[in-house]
């Protein structure tokens, strides 16, 4: 493969990394700013909501931190995937069971976030072994 080959594979990786970079930093400073506002929607205590803000805003800067490397390091990616597919189980566990007393809401909100970080792990599997073939 051509280096122009191996830049865009690399930059379609990138895109993603920044993309589901600012989600998550989004997502995370909706839960730490409406901890109190979504806890009696969603089912989910502030004692959760919180440190799950927190560790979301933690995550961005690390996807900011990779996406912005000049050549990414696979192993950087392959940890990205690893974290995603692993968040997208615990969402799925919290739901299924029966942990947090989530409201019909708070299901389909963990449900959503699980889809999510899945379609996001796929996405980056697919950047990551275009990068790595070129």
């Amino acid at each position: 493969m051509t280096t122009t080959t191996r830049v865009d594979a690399s930059g379609r990786l990138r895109l993603i990394l920044r993309i589901d970079g600012w989600s998550t930093a989004v997502f995370g400073v909706v839960m730490l700013a409406g901890a109190q506002a979504l806890s009696g929607p969603l089912g989910l205590p502030t004692t959760w909501s919180i440190p799950f803000g927190i560790a979301m805003l933690g995550g961005a800067a690390a996807l900011g931190l990779i996406a912005g490397h000049p050549q990414i390091p696979p192993r950087h990616a392959a940890f990205v995937i690893a974290g995603n597919t692993l968040s997208c189980v615990a969402l799925l566990l919290l739901v299924f069971s029966g942990l947090i007393p989530l409201t019909g809401f708070g299901v389909a909100f963990l449900l959503a976030g699980a889809l999510v970080v899945a379609v996001y792990a796929a996405l980056e599997l697919v950047g990551l072994r275009r990068m790595t073939a070129a």
